[in-house]
């Protein structure tokens, strides 16, 4: 029997900055919590829509849990909904909400209606059946208005499990006034990044070409994505994990050799230090994702006009594929009790133009939705602290080359842990990372089999 997965101590950062400031594959990782066809038995009977009209007009409440002050949006969807009241609860940062999550899940009782869940933790909660499948609310119908690879993260073939909310297509922020001092060139791949690296700390030791954090789990896998290693494989409780794959080693032996020789640190992120250092230009660049230019603005403020936006650098010269780094996704639980209500609720919040736009200006959420990234009031806006540069432009077009075939595992908390003690670890005292992620790898493959799953890898 599969267990719950653990709930680590420990929340993304970002996702509390954009809280206290306003944060599967795709097919086949939620695939493999549904088994090997990617289904979980016969299609529901789609809700008609005169059902879904009369649900809509019975004065109703649901209960939505979610780390984001979205006031703004829950206020446009009750607006249009009038009968329909959100009670919007904060039940903690990511990881303190999946636990509180879990026990309400177990006890039967006080399980909110909508949930904000993020993408690597999704098919946790797919996996124990925890989760009401939106494709008879009509979710089904919503997607080709978002971009292929989300959709796919909150999909199995015909059902949908949730509606992307954000998401984190990575490029690379760097300092224009270091690069223009010391004659760097931005770099097109990773070995024109590291000769460049190599040549600023050449002329000093005071800047590093960027920061590795030895505390960001979600920041490595980001890293992987865009690598092509696919560090897990689910097919219901069979689990392939790979985390020391020859792809992952790859990644590992690229790093290794710039952290031990200082041309990159290991600095841990979203505290005041790296704060400080992102003021001051201790870091060349920004390895991140699409939600960072406007976090950047709040958190270095005193540093606008010195940063720019390029792609990030690739594998094979040539090559235009990115990674994604963070996102969410808005969930109805199987025990609600206004599937009609919570479902219209997790569609339109994500779905209405109004309200996606709003999160993504409002509240710095990188949109997944087509037509928030076209929308000229979005992409078209010219930066001053990035020089002038239309940065939601640019990571628009970064988004669209994420791979869509990145599987996340059922036991990412976990994951996301137990990177700290090994890979983490290995950052901080610049040892062998391809040592550490054979640590990592042991410790996974324990906790998974512990936890019922049948490994190989």
């Amino acid at each position: 029997m599969i267990s719950q997965p653990e709930t680590p101590s420990r929340g993304w950062s970002r996702r509390s900055f954009l809280a206290t400031s306003a944060l599967a594959t795709a097919g086949t990782a939620l695939t493999a919590c549904s088994g090997s066809d990617g289904s979980s038995g016969t299609a529901a009977k789609p809700v008609s829509s005169a059902s879904m009209a009369a649900a809509l007009k019975k004065p109703t409440e649901i209960t939505f849990w979610t780390w984001i002050d979205l006031k703004k949006q829950v206020a446009m969807f009750e607006a249009k909904y009038p009968n329909i009241k959100v009670k919007v609860v904060n039940a903690g940062q990511s990881a303190d909400e999946y636990k509180k999550l879990r026990t309400v899940l177990k006890a039967g009782t006080g399980a909110p209606d909508v949930v904000q869940i993020g993408l690597d933790t999704l098919s946790a909660f797919v996996i124990t059946k925890d989760l009401l499948d939106l494709a008879p609310y009509g979710a089904g119908g919503l997607k080709d208005d978002f971009v292929d690879w989300t959709w796919k993260q909150v999909s199995v073939g015909d059902k949908v499990y949730a509606i992307p909310q954000d998401t984190g297509p990575m490029g690379m922020l760097y300092r224009k006034d270091v690069f223009d001092h010391y004659g760097l060139s931005v770099p097109k791949t990773w070995e024109e990044f590291a000769a460049q690296g190599r040549k600023l700390h050449s002329a000093t030791s005071g800047i590093a070409m960027t920061n590795l954090p030895d505390n960001d789990a979600p920041n490595w896998l980001g890293l992987a994505w865009q690598a092509g290693a696919r560090p897990f494989k689910v097919n219901g409780s069979n689990v392939t994990i790979g985390v020391n794959s020859s792809k992952m080693k790859q990644l590992a032996d690229f790093w290794t050799p710039l952290v031990q020789q200082g041309i990159v640190s290991a600095d841990p992120d979203f505290n005041n230090d790296w704060y400080a250092g992102l003021t001051k230009g201790t870091y060349a660049t920004w390895v991140t994702a699409g939600w960072a230019p406007l976090f950047l603005q709040g958190a270095a403020a005193k540093s606008s006009g010195k940063w720019r936006v390029a792609p990030i650098p690739q594998w094979s010269d040539g090559a235009a594929v990115s990674g994604n780094w963070g996102g969410s996704t808005n969930a109805v639980t199987a025990q609600t009790k206004h599937p009609e209500a919570a479902a219209a609720f997790a569609m339109f919040i994500n779905h209405d133009k109004k309200s996606s736009l709003s999160m993504a200006t409002d509240l710095s959420l990188f949109p997944p939705l087509r037509s928030t990234l076209s929308d000229p009031a979005y992409v078209g806006h010219e930066s001053t602290f990035f020089g002038g540069q239309k940065v939601n432009q640019l990571f628009s077009q970064y988004s669209e080359t994420v791979s869509a075939d990145f599987q996340w595992s059922p036991f990412n908390d976990y994951v996301t842990n137990s990177y700290n003690p090994t890979v983490g670890t290995a950052l901080t005292r610049k040892k062998s990372l391809s040592d550490a992620l054979d640590g990592w790898q042991e410790s996974l493959t324990s906790y998974a089999r512990k936890q019922g799953f049948k490994v190989t890898g």
